[in-house]
């Protein structure tokens, strides 16, 4: 394997020179997504790992999900049902960035301070040496927006090197700056967002780049033209309202509607052929975790019931891309990998939807061919 790192690095080995060394059935590389020894030069896609989670507001552990998914992702068998040597399209993440987790461990206890005065109900009489509670938020806000221009840079760098790029987080504030390098490669994309919260909120707990807020921000930019959320189940009045009079601009589907339309015949296949028709040709694709059954993901941090099983959203994506739709990008959060009894099963499952994210992005741009 040594030997192999080196002829790469040399630029000695191409990419399918590199694949014809590989035993899809044998032991996987140490170290590398699904086991695969693809580096940066010869990946079509590039994951960027972002250890974020400052502003989350209930359970934590979502920031060292992508070191614990790219360990689980050594146990995905690499035979696709849907797709030809899906393994051949070449995935590669970007070392950890040590510098933003060091960061995100020390903004999440500021973070948890204020939100717990919050709760208190902002009491005035704190002592002197607390009193820099008020000023947490903008210095969290200035912060995060560093972070999200790191992402943009990142995911402009490697889009110039002609790759594919991706996200894995952290919480859901991490992709903004993704998104945000899109717009600068498209003028008309959409997002499809799957997921058990709308994440319209403005600010969320003061804090601006909130976990919470990651679709009111990504609407902010202007070459997004349209939002479709999936399973949506726990939301308040105001993203409500802000549904309601988006001008068609956001589609939801909501949890309890496409529950009750199978209840009633409907198929999951009428219902994924009607969230396909709101989507445009160039799709985005936010998935946040515990848009899927929480059996699937027990220690997200904002687990809801309902939701999906894993086999009807690949169902989904499989069926937008024979529809033609373009996966520009996506992003895969809230995967929680804490410390608590059998919290490798998060990453497990996390490992799975990351594979298959890769493997129908790979498809939808003509890289790989479907079975």
């Amino acid at each position: 394997m040594a030997k192999i790192a080196f002829l790469i690095a040399q630029n000695i080995m191409t990419k399918q020179e590199l694949i014809n060394t590989i035993d899809p059935n044998g032991v996987g590389a140490a170290g590398k997504l699904f086991g695969l020894p693809f580096d940066e030069q010869t990946a079509d896609l590039i994951v960027i790992p972002v250890p974020w989670e400052v502003t989350v507001s209930y359970s934590a552990g979502t920031a060292i999900a992508p070191e614990e998914i790219l360990y689980a992702s050594a146990q995905v068998d690499l035979y696709d049902a849907d797709i030809e040597n899906a393994w051949h399209l070449g995935v590669a993440m970007l070392p950890f960035p040590e510098k933003w987790l060091e960061l995100n461990e020390t903004l999440r206890e500021e973070a948890e301070t204020y939100i717990e005065w919050l709760e208190d109900g902002m009491p005035e009489e704190i002592d002197e040496e607390i009193a820099y509670l008020r000023e947490i938020p903008e210095i969290i806000n200035k912060e995060t927006q560093k972070l999200n221009q790191w992402v943009k840079e990142t995911a402009t760098y490697w889009h110039k090197q002609g790759k594919m790029v991706a996200l894995l987080g952290g919480d859901h504030s991490t992709p903004l700056g993704l998104l945000q390098a899109l717009a600068e490669q498209y003028q008309n994309f959409g997002i499809l967002q799957i997921d058990a919260h709308a994440d319209l909120r403005e600010a969320y707990e003061g804090f601006e780049f909130s976990h919470a807020s990651i679709m009111f921000n990504a609407l902010k930019i202007p070459q997004i033209s349209k939002l479709v959320q999936v399973g949506i189940r726990d939301y308040c009045e105001a993203e409500i309202n802000l549904i309601q009079n988006s001008k068609g601009r956001i589609k939801t589907f909501f949890d309890q509607d496409i529950k009750e339309a199978l209840y009633e015949g409907k198929t999951w296949a009428n219902i994924c052929d009607e969230i396909i028709a709101e989507l445009p040709d160039n799709v985005y694709i936010s998935f946040d975790i515990d848009g899927l059954d929480p059996k699937l993901c027990p220690h997200t941090g904002t687990p809801v019931a309902g939701g999906f099983e894993f086999a009807e959203i690949n169902f989904l994506l499989k069926k937008m891309v024979k529809a033609g739709k373009k996966i520009i990008s996506f992003d895969l959060v809230e995967v929680a990998c804490g410390e608590v009894e059998n919290e490798e099963w998060d990453a497990n499952v996390g490992a799975r939807v990351l594979f298959k994210l890769a493997n129908w992005m790979g498809v939808s741009q003509g890289k790989l061919k479907m079975r």
